[in-house]
């Protein structure tokens, strides 16, 4: 008998139908020589310190630091899950072989791996690896099975990030609350929440210590069309003042009339990360509530493996395109083919094919989010929301670039020569003005679309809100410099020579300050470890040094609001007390550095793409883990965290099972 174990029972089931097993027992199906089962993602975890001496129940210093000469597992402490853990492991004992049904990714390598491990399984193990739940790519995943040791680096990289997270969180959470929380309240410390938190913090900063400053940006208006000063702002009125004064009553001539053809190609296909930062953007959708509809879409066979972070699709999928468009040309929301007539255009001629779309050697995994070609039904309105972008980005992805020419116009208003000076501008001796007193040179740019090309796809429709245009970070341009965020007004014709009256104006402003984080922009910073980058090209290269994965985020910001470390007004993102002082007690830059973090999980990916040694990343760590407790252990200052009571825990639960860790966090729920 071969045994199949899936992630959650609505995946088994599809699978046992699938291959025959269709016969229902008490926590599996039987039938053709198989038996599938499943777990609620991990039945099992990492043990607590208490399981291995009971001198490390009691949270004191002196056991400090906690380090096991060899990490063991356990079972989750559910009556549930030891109930289903009794069928797996008495399946498993008396099987044949097993074939892993796990979700394709490090942490579903993980769950199954322990659960096998803790059943003692002896029998030879095959790996299901698919990316979309449509039937058809179960039968060619259960045709194309693999041996489970070439999943071997997956698991590593996965137990090392699990392992990590347990002696960093765990270690450093005990001394953070013993050292400073007053042993009243758990301050708790993380791989990925710390930094996270750090980011957020240290943006507030910014903000509360931000002092406005004014300055004053000189202007015409020439032919109904407002220039601007390539000066850029003057720092002071004075200096402004003079600029207005040498220029008013003064010609405006143009100087330069340049026009670039240029194209914007389509927006990359989305990863788990860009499709929530628009989720969030154009709905105001939480990461974790993207990421849970996105993970509903998956499970209802309408949209690929979610939890990815590639834009790009391998060579293969490209001739199974066609077929999924004819899905989404069938597709209907309340009577209306949303999609039909985008597509039209694109039948009868071979798809289009990019290497900005296709590219096997930019797929590792799993590829970008793509509509199965399914075509859906009952969609609640935020499912819809979700799977019309996913939808409308495959679709543009077939679309031809957009062309447009961008004109820039440049102008010049000569100083007037003041008489008491002998022909000198006035007041040029303490402040020259620009070009040296000729005049000051005077910009407008306008863009002019020529052909739309793939923004039909995104054309604002009166019966669909979610048909939005992408937002600038998402789209690429070329041919023409700063074509992005460029007027989209079309200029008068203008000529070079040209000359004329114009009306100056001189506008004071103020700076302002950075802006508070978004759940949307948090996101783009710990994909880019804290560093500002709207650059799509340049984010994607960052990508291997981000905090955290794309899947585990959504869960790390949720973990920061339930430890009451960060709070949300509107869609700001903002800091307590608490989680402010919690990061101005950390000197240790190791545990809340975005970019150092960002090295650890470049490590814990080369681990899985075999250029490190899981046993050296470890290794690191208890060094690490060992100097931070002696250092703090060290600290004769009397700082204190200042912190208000948390809630009463509920029933069953204690201090002692709230250990920091952000393994806690990428634990997936209990699906059923």
């Amino acid at each position: 008998m071969i045994v199949c174990i899936a992630e959650k029972p609505s995946v088994a089931k599809d699978i046992a139908r699938i291959i025959g097993a269709n016969s229902s027992h008490d926590g599996y199906m039987e039938g053709n020589g198989y038996q599938v089962t499943w777990t609620f993602g991990h039945l099992c975890e990492l043990k607590m310190p208490e399981d291995y001496t009971p001198m490390w129940k009691a949270w004191s210093l002196s056991s400090l630091p906690m380090i096991p000469p060899k990490f063991g597992i356990r079972l989750k402490e559910d009556e549930g899950i030891k109930k289903q853990f009794a069928t797996i492991e008495r399946l498993m004992q008396q099987a044949d072989g097993i074939i892993n049904c796990g979700d394709a990714g490090q942490e579903g390598e993980l769950i199954q791996r322990w659960v096998m491990q803790k059943a003692q399984a002896k029998c030879p193990v095959r790996r299901l690896w698919i990316s979309s739940m449509t039937d058809e790519a179960i039968r060619e995943g259960f045709q194309n099975l693999k041996d489970q040791s070439e999943y071997q680096t997956l698991y590593m990289a996965g137990l090392s990030r699990a392992v990590g997270d347990w002696l960093l969180g765990i270690n450093c959470t005990r001394l953070y609350t013993i050292k400073y929380g007053q042993n009243r309240q758990v301050l708790s410390i993380g791989r990925v929440q710390t930094p996270t938190l750090a980011l957020i913090v240290n943006r507030q900063k910014e903000i509360d210590n931000f002092k406005p400053e004014p300055y004053w940006v000189l202007a015409t208006v020439y032919r109904d069309t407002t220039f601007t000063a390539t000066k850029g702002k003057f720092t002071s009125k004075e200096e402004g003042e003079q600029a207005f004064a040498t220029i008013e009553g003064q010609p405006f001539t143009v100087t330069k009339v340049e026009k670039k053809n240029g194209k914007e190609t389509p927006p990359s296909l989305y990863d788990l990360t860009s499709l929530q930062v628009d989720c969030n953007k154009k709905f105001g959708f939480s990461a974790e509530m993207t990421l849970n509809i996105i993970q509903q879409l998956y499970e209802q066979k309408l949209t690929t493996y979610p939890r990815v972070d590639t834009t790009f699709l391998p060579d293969d999928v490209y001739p199974k395109c066609p077929q999924t468009m004819n899905g989404l040309f069938q597709t209907k929301f309340a009577g209306v083919a949303p999609y039909a007539e985008l597509i039209r255009p694109l039948g009868g001629k071979p798809l289009l094919k990019s290497k900005k779309v296709f590219d096997s050697a930019k797929v590792t995994d799993h590829h970008a989010i793509i509509p199965t070609g399914i075509v859906p039904q009952n969609l609640t309105d935020a499912q819809r929301h979700v799977y019309d972008l996913v939808a409308r980005r495959f679709i543009a992805a077939f679309y031809p670039d957009c062309k447009f020419a961008q004109t820039t116009v440049l102008g010049v208003v000569k100083a007037s020569p003041d008489p008491s000076e002998g022909g000198e501008v006035a007041g040029a001796k303490e402040t020259p003005l620009p070009l040296e007193g000729q005049g000051i040179e005077f910009k407008v740019t306008g863009k002019e679309i020529l052909d739309p090309g793939w923004h039909v796809v995104f054309a604002k429709d009166n019966d669909d809100e979610s048909s939005v245009s992408p937002s600038g970070d998402e789209r690429g341009a070329e041919g023409a410099e700063g074509a992005e965020g460029t007027d989209t007004t079309k200029l008068p014709h203008f000529v070079k020579g040209e000359s004329g009256d114009h009306k100056p104006t001189l506008t004071e402003k103020w700076t302002t300050p950075p802006p508070y984080y978004t759940e949307a922009s948090l996101l783009r910073a710990m994909e880019t470890a804290g560093k500002l980058v709207d650059d799509e090209e340049l984010r994607r290269a960052m990508k291997e040094n981000g905090i955290g994965r794309p899947s585990t985020r959504a869960a790390i910001i949720e973990t920061l609001f339930k430890r009451h470390y960060i709070r949300k007004e509107r869609k700001r993102l903002v800091a307590t007390p608490t989680g402010i002082e919690l990061i101005d007690l950390i000197r240790e830059e190791l545990l809340k550095s975005a970019e150092l973090t960002g090295i650890w999980e470049k490590k814990l990916r080369d681990i899985e793409a075999k250029k490190y040694d899981p046993l050296q990343f470890i290794n690191e760590l208890k060094q690490q883990v060992t100097e931070i407790v002696r250092e703090v252990i060290s600290d004769q200052s009397n700082r204190r965290v200042t912190v208000e009571p948390e809630p009463a825990p509920k029933k069953g639960t204690g201090k002692g099972t709230n250990n920091g860790t952000d393994k806690g966090t990428n634990n997936k729920t209990k699906k059923q």
